[in-house]
């Protein structure tokens, strides 16, 4: 049988990931590095690729600028599998890019470009079957409009999830009124109790799907419910991204039929671990038989 089309929804730029002595010190003093790799990122972006390369028919919706950076994020999702179709490309303003420095833990400098000029008629359901949105605090106009496009998919029966990733300005509340139309919410313990601090996630009816890094992750269904799954113990290269391919995993356990939600979960946890064996987030990613293999 094959995979129901999913439409993500969000940002696309390139990273540049350092690593090595990464941590800054002033004065003009020249820090030698261990690695350098510039690839595509952006957590819509991720999972897209991580969904197409899952056998998922995958179209991404997002905002380019007309500049190299752009064409080089077109041509790697186009690569991996995506349909770049909905993806606009805006040449008043650049292509955004984020440089992470990689050292154990991550710091994220971002310019977001042309990441918030994504506009609601830019998100056409057309064929998918399930809507995931991503970063939406990079997008804080369209945001404002969430309600109304998730509305939209509800309405059309598609299923809906988020991740919200980090908001930078620390606020949370801009995403509470898109909360009950969202089915399934998948961050990472800190998001989650960011969130749970401005919005009442049980009563919104919501799925949490939690990101535990290398112990796995967990599913919390609204009436308490829990299941959870394992990840792998393998070498770690870099983590940039293996939360995306954590979605992308469990996102594509819905698409390909996957009906207990215990199995989804393990889903997830093997893509992001399995992610986490090459630099950037979709230079490791699963496809289907690898993630079979270890699920």
């Amino acid at each position: 049988m094959s995979a129901s089309p999913v439409l993500v929804v969000g940002d696309a730029n390139l990273d540049l990931i350092l690593r090595g002595d990464v941590v800054p010190r002033f004065g003009q003093a020249e820090q030698l590095l261990e690695a350098a790799d510039l690839v595509l990122g952006g957590s819509a972006a991720i999972v897209a690729c991580g969904l197409a390369r899952l056998g998922v028919p995958t179209r991404l919706a997002a905002v380019v600028g007309d500049d190299e950076f752009g064409r080089a994020t077109l041509a790697a999702l186009a690569a991996a599998g995506v349909d770049t179709s909905a993806i606009r490309v805006d040449p008043a303003v650049p292509t955004g890019i984020s440089v992470i420095l990689s050292a154990g833990d991550r710091a994220i400098l971002t310019l977001p470009g042309a990441i918030p000029t994504l506009r609601p008629e830019d998100v056409v359901l057309a064929d998918a079957r399930w809507v995931h949105v991503a970063s939406p605090f990079l997008m804080p106009a369209f945001t404002r409009e969430l309600p109304a496009v998730l509305g939209r998919a509800r309405d059309a029966g598609l299923g809906t999830s988020l991740d919200t990733n980090w908001d930078p300005e620390e606020r949370w509340a801009q995403v509470a009124p898109a909360l009950p139309l969202v089915d399934v919410l998948l961050p990472n313990g800190a998001e989650l109790a960011a969130l749970s601090a401005v919005a009442d996630l049980p009563g919104a009816g919501v799925r949490v799907v939690v990101k535990e890094g290398a112990a796995g992750g967990s599913s919390i269904a609204p009436d308490g419910t829990r299941v959870s799954a394992p990840g792998l113990a393998l070498g770690v290269v870099d983590t940039t991204g293996a939360g995306d391919s954590f979605d992308a995993g469990y996102l594509a356990a819905v698409a390909h039929g996957v009906e207990e939600e215990a199995e989804r979960v393990r889903w997830a946890a093997v893509a992001g671990s399995l992610s986490t064996r090459g630099p950037g987030g979709t230079g490791a990613q699963a496809d289907l038989d690898e993630l079979r293999a270890h699920a």
